[in-house]
């Protein structure tokens, strides 16, 4: 079932949205070569108790850590640790909090150092595909597959490929709810967008083939051919006359 905030359930998911904004903002900063991914690990965890909020990921289905950090081809849902991101490397950042019983969710993948021309590339794309292209089309009257064929198309233009096992959803008081949204679909399909609504939208674009692999650990996805993928993620709400971006500064 999907909910519909209410204006108070809306405002205190404006508050979630803005703290996890500053917190990813912070993060983001620390991004450098030799940086450890356990030091960005414990750096997000201090940020959102500082923000007087929790982690939304530690211990959510089992799951022990802060953040998600996806090194190249992995693709989502990779545990940090010691390891060092590298110049030329790109990393997405994976991040959710709950503040006041709401849950916010956002990513973004940053480059370290100076990395190719087509990583690059692959990181405006994908950036763009959910700050322009799904933002776009969120308004009341559309459907989820108004948004998932916004996002296929603009990205499969560009020459890329959108990861089509892993979806977006509906975020609220819990870190997943209705709808499943996929980033690629067919206009006119699919629930109709309705005032009130809060959505995550998180393309996972791979500058190679779509297919995915779901490691042994039972979290780690990374891309088949072992291309690049890159991902990024806000937290949206369906207002009366478009869409909010509840996830950014």
């Amino acid at each position: 079932m999907i909910t519909i905030k209410t204006p108070a359930e809306q405002q205190i998911m404006r508050v979630a949205g803005k703290k996890l904004a500053r917190v990813l903002d912070k993060l983001k900063l620390v991004v450098q070569p030799n940086v450890r991914l356990l030091e960005l690990e414990q750096l997000a965890e201090q940020l959102i108790l500082a923000e007087q909020a929790q982690p939304a990921f530690k211990g959510y289905k089992g799951y022990p850590n802060v953040l998600c950090t996806s090194v190249n081809d992995e693709v989502v849902h990779c545990k940090p640790t010691r390891q060092r991101v590298k110049n030329g490397d790109i990393i997405s950042i994976d991040i959710g909090l709950i503040y006041q019983g709401f849950y916010a969710d956002s990513a973004i993948t940053v480059p370290v150092g100076n990395i190719s021309t087509e990583a690059q590339r692959l990181l405006t794309v994908t950036s763009t595909a959910v700050n322009q292209q799904a933002w776009a089309v969120i308004k009341p009257g559309n459907t989820i597959g108004d948004i998932g064929q916004a996002v296929q198309v603009y990205v499969e233009q560009a020459g890329f490929s959108v990861v089509r096992a892993l979806v977006g959803h509906g975020i609220g008081r819990e870190l997943h709810e209705d709808p499943a949204i996929p980033n690629f679909g067919q206009p006119h399909t699919g629930a109709t967008l309705k005032p009130g609504m809060t959505l995550a939208i998180e393309p996972m674009v791979n500058i190679g083939k779509a297919a995915v692999v779901f490691k042994e650990d039972g979290w780690r996805v990374v891309t088949k051919d072992h291309s690049l993928s890159a991902h990024f993620e806000h937290t949206f709400l369906v207002t009366e006359t478009g869409c909010e971006v509840l996830t950014s500064l």
